[in-house]
């Protein structure tokens, strides 16, 4: 009676602490000590290009642009002489630019008979003038277009004191002016840029030389 009492108390104990060990699905559960390897905090070159807007395997270009030059076939003629121009994809810009105004001396616009009659007497005089035939001013009579906003005032003095009805004016300007642009890798930018430069024998008005906005050219293998 005494092995029954005690068979009955393993059992009755084995019962009760059971459940600690055995798992959901009725498997003995497994104890394992230690923590969990931790993921790499280093990002790699690709991921990084991608998170920076540049596909893996592809680099950077730099966009330059040089001008202004006075002619079209002067810029093609700096084109020509770079052995790398079509492969940087040289550009040949054209760019109307709004020069500042030209001061102008002239006598306003008045009707046709009266105009050519008064032009035809300052000519007599050896007045240096010439009658304007077109466009808001039509009539008009020009005296002289200057530069120099002091060199009008002084003719416009001159001319009132001629007894002359003249005025000064602005006179609105444009001027097509030529610019080279290309793209290329940034050490390969910086020498066609001084190429170009020695090539112009002067100095351009603007050299840039700057990141292209979401371009990119894939990287040469060795």
């Amino acid at each position: 009676m005494r092995w029954l009492a005690f068979v009955l108390v393993l059992v009755s104990v084995g019962v009760f602490y059971l459940p600690n060990f055995v798992g959901p699905s009725g498997e003995m559960a497994k104890v394992a000590s230690g923590s969990l390897p931790r993921v790499a905090s280093l990002k790699s070159p690709e991921l990084r290009d991608v998170e920076m807007g540049v596909p893996p395997g592809q680099a950077e270009l730099s966009c330059a642009r040089l001008g202004w030059i006075e002619s079209a076939e002067l810029a093609r003629r700096l084109v020509d002489n770079q052995p790398l121009a079509e492969e940087a994809g040289f550009k040949v810009e054209e760019v109307e630019r709004e020069l500042p105004p030209l001061h102008w001396v002239l006598i306003p616009p008045q009707p046709e008979n009266v105009a050519l009659q008064q032009f035809r007497d300052i000519q007599r005089q050896g007045i240096d003038s010439y009658l304007v035939t077109e466009g808001e001013n039509r009539n008009a009579i020009s005296l002289g277009l200057f530069e120099s906003r002091e060199s009008a005032i002084s003719v416009l003095e001159e001319k009132k004191r001629q007894n002359l009805n003249a005025v000064l004016v602005n006179f609105p300007r444009n001027q097509i002016s030529y610019a080279l642009s290309f793209e290329a890798e940034p050490e390969l930018a910086e020498e066609l840029v001084q190429a170009v430069k020695a090539d112009y024998g002067s100095n351009f008005d603007f050299v840039e030389i700057r990141p292209c906005e979401g371009v990119a050219t894939p990287e040469k293998n060795p």
